[in-house]
């Protein structure tokens, strides 16, 4: 299951909280349907019926089921540059 890092948690609750709509919000990470492995990043009120649901800290990453798969033995971390421009990382996790 993918985790997440300290600073990945704290990005995202961030995120989430500037758009709160609702209890449920978090971040949506979800494969493009073209078929090349790219994943698309999106602030959502909810998870979708079949999304995975990672919760860490607070903070919420729902996986649609392509996602889930690719990231399964995966990290993810952010980056904030000095701007406030954040970059997500995805790593292998430390085992």
């Amino acid at each position: 299951m993918l985790t997440l890092t300290d600073t990945a948690a704290q990005v995202i609750r961030d995120l989430s909280s500037q758009v709160a709509e609702s209890e449920d919000t978090g971040v949506r990470i979800s494969s493009q349907p073209d078929g090349t492995g790219s994943l698309t990043l999106s602030v959502v009120n909810g998870p979708e019926t079949d999304d995975k649901v990672v919760e860490t800290d607070g903070a919420r990453i729902f996986l649609d089921q392509a996602a889930a798969d690719l990231l399964d033995d995966k990290a993810l971390d952010a980056d904030v540059d000095e701007g406030g421009s954040v970059a997500f990382l995805v790593t292998e996790q430390n085992r």
